[in-house]
């Protein structure tokens, strides 16, 4: 096992390195006969891509998706579905003084003493650079997933650093550069100036739910469909965290108020995130995730060369203060191949069965 490959049925095989000639992918298992062009893959992508305001590293990559196979006359074949982005703007040099080093906090110790060697160059395959493919490929997810059960995916920032962000609404996420449900991102904007002219970083935390869900998604014991997207979510670069529904609240709540009570019009309340026993209850599935600050910064910081030395570290080039500014299309794009994986799953399995009781979600 290399670790590139997420899922089995729905297997997305991830290639590239941030600095590259080029990024993509590889989806084999989708089903044949949905209609996919460029266009159904570009959208999330450039909700992802850097350069789209002064809060996110000014890499201006465009991110252009090329689809080189398992699409013929506009539709899906059922054959692999190579997936190709092209690296334009890397600044390699900015990595120059860091390859006899290791930045505190990022992967370049650990992949020295895994691979003994490494590339530096943005990080190579440590770089979120290399969330860009699953987006791609979790929009193909998304859009079967539309198509068949009318489920739909949305994300938002719920906390930047210290700062609570409060939900006011959905339809303010797609108008600021935060993914913030608040229709004033004043606080904000001036919170991150600050912090970018200090050279330091901060952590985010993001909320992703799926609506309209499919029952019965998940399996017993072990591949639950709650823990595969806790596998799925810290698989995505600098997530140090993932809560289903109440999550860690859960532990102050009594059971009496935690158990999602039933009734002939639905459950009475969601603490379970939409999963009960690993398997989907028809509810919104609620994640959240807890984002680490970022490790490229300015600030110089206690490190060692690969003699063992002690040295300093300070990191130039073109970093995001706080990756978790743009990460809410990346973790809906996880959350959406972790449901494809499992609806495939299911109907292999299931596909006769009926729910025996309709309760509404």
């Amino acid at each position: 096992m290399s670790g590139n490959t997420f899922g089995q049925l729905f297997a997305v095989t991830n290639f590239g390195e941030s600095h590259g000639p080029a990024i993509g992918c590889v989806i084999d298992g989708c089903p044949p006969g949905m209609e996919l062009s460029e266009a159904d893959i570009q959208g999330d992508l450039d909700r992802r891509r850097p350069g789209t305001s002064r809060h996110v590293t000014q890499r201006n990559e465009p991110d252009a998706v090329q689809i080189l196979s398992g699409v013929f006359e506009g539709r899906t074949t059922g054959t692999p579905i190579a997936l190709l982005i092209h690296n334009t703007d890397q600044r390699s040099k900015d990595y120059g003084n860091l390859l006899d080093t290791f930045r505190p906090g990022h992967a370049d110790f650990t992949y020295f003493q895994k691979y003994g060697l490494r590339d530096p160059r943005g990080g190579g395959r440590s770089s979120a650079r290399m969330t860009a493919p699953m987006v791609a490929a979790g929009a193909v997810a998304k859009k079967w997933l539309l198509a068949q059960y009318g489920t739909v995916f949305r994300g938002c920032m719920t906390q930047l650093g210290e700062m609570p962000v409060a939900f006011e609404g959905w339809e303010h996420v797609p108008n600021n550069p935060f993914f913030a449900p608040v229709a004033n991102v004043d606080t904000l904007e001036a919170y991150m100036d600050a912090l970018r002219k200090s050279g330091d970083s901060c952590g985010a935390r993001i909320r992703v739910t799926a609506s309209t869900m499919p029952v019965g998604l998940g399996q017993p014991l072990y591949d639950k469909l709650d823990a595969d997207i806790a596998y799925a979510m810290m698989g995505i670069n600098a997530v140090k965290g993932v809560e289903i529904g109440a999550g860690f609240a859960s532990v102050a709540q009594r059971g009496s108020v935690h158990g999602d009570s039933l009734t002939p019009a639905g459950f009475a309340s969601n603490n379970a995130g939409g999963v009960l026993g690993g398997i989907s209850t028809g509810q919104d599935l609620e994640v959240s995730i807890a984002i680490k600050p970022t490790s490229s910064i300015l600030t110089p910081r206690d490190s060692v060369d690969r003699a063992g030395q002690a040295t300093q570290v300070v990191t130039k080039g073109r970093h995001d203060p706080c990756v978790g500014i743009r990460a809410t299309p990346i973790a809906e794009a996880m959350l959406a191949l972790v449901v494809m994986e499992h609806a495939l799953q299911h109907r292999a399995q299931c596909g006769d069965v009926q729910p025996a009781l309709q309760i509404p979600g």
